[in-house]
């Protein structure tokens, strides 16, 4: 295979160590995929619900079976600490289990109009076929939260997964194929955003994307051209908002695993923190005891905490936006650069304090081990400084008292909130955010709504 025609995989861990390579999809190639889900289609979506979860089922089992060599992969291919790939596999395998137990429910027609001669139903019809993108942040959640429902649903799917996790879509196919699912029902592309947009150009009747806010706005209008509809899960700046009188020892492992879990490397992480001035040192200071305790290292070995980021670019991009605070003013209270003990895209888990609105760490976001914190005096400037962002995907609230809370959730503008010590991103629940975090929700009953459009039928008793 000639280089051009490749893409390689490499170890972020190991000083980018390669993998393996993948042979890159061919604008034939996708074509032909799309052209096999098509096909594909028909047949598919005339099963019934409960048909199609006998080969949902089968892939759960096979995540179960082989939940070892999915978390390991992970942890090689893109980074995430070994013990935390775990978690992530855990997740999907949970999100999987809820939509199998409650698809038959969230997917069977519903009466909406009935009298002794007529009755009205609303049936759920899948779309067709589903151009499927995910990113290498979280390889086993990305591709269940993108496909599993819609397939459910009855659609059949064409998935690209990121070039920086090519070899874990390589075991995707494998175990999509291993399940037994009917031939063009789930295809695998290979490649960058050339094939990606090779496959947004296709014949398609709807797109699933996660990424960054600026391709998600480009697919947007491609979307609108075509006609289509799209659910997008798009970039995010969360704020943390830590009032007066919160109980800073049970928030800090909230805190820190909001801020630094993967790296940082996860769209709903929480990447400012906004503290009452009253107890501003007080949480910096504790804050910093946490994060220099914790361990950079290799993401395979089991006391590792924060691992490397997942690639040289996201690593060059980090420097460039804190390089841009410290130049315009702000102190560094811990962390701030590269391990001088480590070769690959490691990075040292950074405080930041004195920071200013014009400064790339507020205003972007920032997929990695980087969090700015600053002050506030009243809980209007509180709110302020959380809706000071393009971005609304999710927040945080530190607080024992329950009428800030009742305020302040109706204030944030965000698509999901969490308090104290607790989590929305559960299987049961709609992911998604508002303004520009994204479009529709995946997940839970909204879930499978999204992936589904709605027939009315009307007849005769």
């Amino acid at each position: 295979m000639s280089p051009e025609h490749t893409t390689i995989s490499t170890n972020p861990s190991k000083n980018y160590e390669v993998l393996g390579d993948v042979e890159i999809s061919s604008s034939e190639e996708i074509q032909a995929k799309v052209a096999a889900a098509r096909e594909a289609f028909p047949a598919w979506s005339s099963l019934s619900v409960k048909e199609r979860l006998v080969y949902a089922q089968n892939l759960h089992d096979l995540y179960v079976e082989h939940r070892e060599k999915i978390a390991k992969l992970q942890s090689q291919e893109m980074g995430v600490p070994i013990t935390q790939a775990y978690i992530n596999t855990d997740r999907a395998i949970s999100s999987m289990k809820w939509s199998l137990e409650n698809a038959e429910q969230c997917l069977k027609p519903s009466v909406t109009f009935e009298t002794d001669t007529e009755i009205n139903h609303i049936h759920h019809i899948p779309y067709g076929v589903v151009a499927a993108i995910s990113p290498w942040n979280v390889p086993a959640n990305n591709v269940i939260w993108a496909v599993f429902q819609s397939l459910i649903a009855g659609n059949t799917i064409v998935f690209k997964n990121s070039e920086e996790t090519q070899l874990f879509a390589v075991m995707l196919e494998e175990l999509f194929s291993a399940a037994d699912f009917p031939e063009g029902v789930f295809n695998v592309i290979y490649g960058d955003a050339k094939a990606a947009q090779t496959l947004i150009s296709s014949d398609i009747d709807y797109i699933n994307f996660t990424g960054s806010t600026r391709v998600g706005q480009i697919i947007a209008e491609q979307a609108a051209k075509k006609f289509i509809p799209c659910v997008l899960e798009l970039g995010g700046s969360d704020p943390a908002i830590f009032f007066e009188d919160a109980d800073l020892t049970k928030s800090l492992p909230a805190i820190y695993a909001g801020r630094f879990n993967n790296c940082g490397q996860i769209c709903c992480a929480s990447k400012r923190l906004i503290v009452h001035e009253n107890r501003f040192d007080e949480v910096v200071s504790a804050l910093k005891e946490i994060v220099i305790a914790k361990k950079v290292g290799n993401a395979m070995d089991e006391d590792t905490d924060i691992g490397p980021l997942v690639a040289q670019r996201q690593l060059t991009l980090l420097k460039e936006q804190l390089q841009d605070a410290v130049q315009k003013g702000a102190t560094l209270v811990c962390g701030g650069k590269e391990p001088d003990h480590l070769k690959g895209a490691y990075f040292e888990p950074t405080l930041l304090i004195n920071i200013t609105p014009d400064m790339r760490v507020w205003h972007e976001e920032i997929f990695g081990p980087v969090l700015p914190i600053v002050k506030f005096s009243t809980y209007e400037e509180a709110i302020e400084k959380a809706n000071d962002t393009e971005y609304g995907l999710g927040a945080a609230i530190f607080t024992e008292d329950k009428s800030i809370v009742a305020r302040a959730v109706h204030d944030i503008q965000s698509g999901m909130i969490k308090v104290n010590q607790t989590a929305y991103s559960r299987p049961e629940n709609p992911f998604g955010g508002v303004k520009k975090s994204g479009l529709g929700r995946e997940n839970g009953t909204y879930g499978f709504q999204d992936v589904t459009q709605i027939k009315v039928v009307a007849t005769e008793k």
